[in-house]
């Protein structure tokens, strides 16, 4: 969610290992349900793109099933490896529309060190910056995936820990009790671990600390290879391992509530855009998230169904 590949700024090629490619036609049977009625895209050739994670592939398949049933024809273009270059994509036109998180925005593109605490003036402040750079914010959604420390239940008992406050208390007086999981990029952005132990007064030594990929992170926490694992608030295993997620009660981490990105001159031309995704995202909130996450990444279950379905099931999409 939170990586990041070098693109060509302003070029309509990604570089190779962004993950953009020609993208394939989305072809699902839908007509309007609550969305969409009168069909307000027909016409209109949009491309649709997201980050690589499971979340994200399905809330883009999500906004480019809303576009199919209002009309338009809506190429597949989701999955790029890595946050900028599928923000890339949108500012410079390869793309017309992502959902993107309010924090990644506000740190990682606008060069912010500090959060704002309230979603909605956070949103508002990334929204106000963008605009210049050809890109509108509409509506955000509930869903907040922000960062998160989580332990096993047998840990959570027997340190008795709640929130972030009690690990740095913990990592204090018993140093060798704190041992993180975590990802390479977390364990190196200011609003990732060195930001977060800043925050707390937390000391974990560098040998406490393991890196890796971010799927292994959450069985080695359930196993209790590491005392703490970084998580992020609406993946599905911390339900299906039954992890017990530390409270931020500084309220460090930034809120990271998705909402949809669109290229400006897209929205220009299909205005349409806005009423059509706002009650998609007005229903998005962490429960819906960790559902539909945990079909994919417990049940096995492929993203792009997993957004139809709900789609279907919500009544915004009727099968065609």
């Amino acid at each position: 969610m939170r990586r990041a590949c070098l693109v060509l700024a302003g070029a309509l090629t990604v570089v190779s290992g962004c993950g953009l490619t020609s993208g394939s036609p989305m072809v699902d049977n839908v007509v309007p349900g609550s969305i969409g009625r009168g069909e307000p895209l027909k016409g209109a050739d949009l491309t649709v793109t997201s980050k690589e994670f499971t979340e994200q592939l399905i809330l883009g398949a999500i906004m480019g099933i809303a576009f199919e049933a209002a009309g338009a024809d809506v190429l597949d273009r989701t999955g790029i490896q890595g946050s900028i270059g599928a923000r890339e994509a949108v500012r410079s036109g390869d793309a017309d529309a992502m959902y993107e998180y309010t924090g990644t925005a506000w740190i990682t593109y606008q060069g912010n060190s500090e959060p704002i605490d309230d979603p909605r003036a956070q949103w508002e402040a990334v929204r106000d910056a963008d605009f210049k750079n050809g890109l509108t914010w509409l509506e955000p959604s509930a869903l907040n995936n922000t960062y998160a420390l989580a332990t096993n239940r047998a840990n959570a008992r027997k340190y008795g820990t709640k929130t972030l406050s009690d690990v740095a208390a913990l990592a204090e007086s018993d140093p060798g009790a704190v041992t993180l999981c975590v990802e390479g990029e977390f364990a190196n952005r200011a609003d990732g671990l060195p930001g977060m132990q800043k925050a707390y007064g937390m000391s974990v030594p560098a040998k406490n600390i393991t890196q890796m990929d971010t799927g292994i992170i959450y069985t080695q926490a359930a196993k209790g290879s590491c005392a703490y694992g970084e998580v992020f608030t609406t993946d599905g295993r911390i339900k299906s391992m039954n992890l017990a997620v530390m409270e931020d009660d500084r309220k460090f981490f930034p809120n990271y509530n998705a909402a949809p990105e669109i290229n400006s001159r897209t929205l220009k031309e299909w205005p349409a855009i806005a009423e059509i995704l706002a009650p998609v995202t007005a229903r998005l909130n962490n429960a819906v998230a960790r559902e539909l996450n945990a079909k994919v990444d417990v049940d096995g279950e492929d993203p792009h169904k997993v957004a139809l379905d709900w789609m279907k099931a919500e009544g915004f999409v009727k099968e065609g």
